[in-house]
């Protein structure tokens, strides 16, 4: 595990460089401008649906049960918009990805391979279209995974674990092959992700926990919280794209030193 920490050490030094804040500003911008126009003409239209839904199935009458047995019958009056928000957020950690990655993802390994790596060979492994294959296919089975897990929001504990394995997850199938599709051909890349399994996906857990952090804000399940959605969303999306830059940086001096001692063997 020396090897993480030392990539973690070196990930939170380069974090706070000029140029690396500024690679979180364009994804942001992105993001933002996208959940803007979407919250703007799709939210209540949303909402309406989860209501008609809740209404449909009798849905206030269970939630209302659970919620009271579990002493939060004071969220039952706003149980229908916050299950709305909870839906959004994985769409929000999925656009925040997806943007960071073609928006600061490319730089972020040029900049490090030019500082640290710069005698590393470059044998263009990856493209651009494994790499959206790569981010599609697991975002759909993020999706997926995600739908099963809602049913833990009655259980807060419960509900944030299976966050943080999730975006663990997620991260790491993603970044490892953005960090090295410029580095590394495809059969080396492959032997990494096998040979470095388990420190990946530490790496992908702990970056979990801080992922955790903006669905939070979510859970606390006051009027506060549905009255300041639009400034919740906006600082959770730009948490997202900072928290995505900070774990690509620990996957890329990771990968890339693990490649380099890969070959020297």
């Amino acid at each position: 595990m020396g090897g993480v920490l030392r990539a973690y050490g070196r990930a939170f030094l380069s974090q706070w460089h000029g140029k690396v804040l500024l690679l979180s500003l364009l994804p942001f911008f992105l993001a933002g401008v996208l959940w803007a126009v979407l919250l703007y003409f799709g939210l209540q239209p949303m909402i309406d649906y989860v209501q008609a839904l809740f209404q449909q199935y009798d849905g206030f009458r269970y939630s209302s049960s659970l919620l009271a047995s579990l002493g939060l019958g004071a969220v039952k009056t706003i149980v229908v918009p916050l299950i709305a928000i909870l839906l959004l957020l994985p769409l929000m950690i999925l656009t925040s990805l997806l943007f960071m990655g073609v928006a600061a993802m490319p730089a972020i390994t040029r900049y490090i391979g030019r500082r640290h790596y710069g005698a590393l060979e470059q044998r263009k492994g990856g493209s651009l279209m494994g790499s959206l294959g790569t981010a599609l296919g697991a975002a759909l089975l993020f999706l997926l995974l995600w739908a099963l897990t809602l049913p833990l929001y009655a259980w807060p504990p419960l509900a944030v674990a299976a966050h943080v394995v999730l975006w663990g997850w997620l991260s790491c199938k993603v970044m490892v092959y953005d960090v090295l599709a410029d580095y590394a051909s495809a059969d080396e890349r492959a032997v990494l992700a096998e040979r470095h399994r388990w420190p990946l996906l530490a790496i992908g857990i702990v970056s979990g926990l801080a992922g955790a952090v903006p669905g939070v804000v979510w859970l606390v399940g006051t009027a506060l919280t549905i009255a300041l959605f639009p400034f919740l969303a906006a600082l959770s999306i730009w948490l997202y794209v900072v928290i995505f830059i900070f774990t690509g940086l620990w996957f890329t001096y990771y990968c890339l030193e693990a490649l380099a001692q890969q070959r020297e063997v």
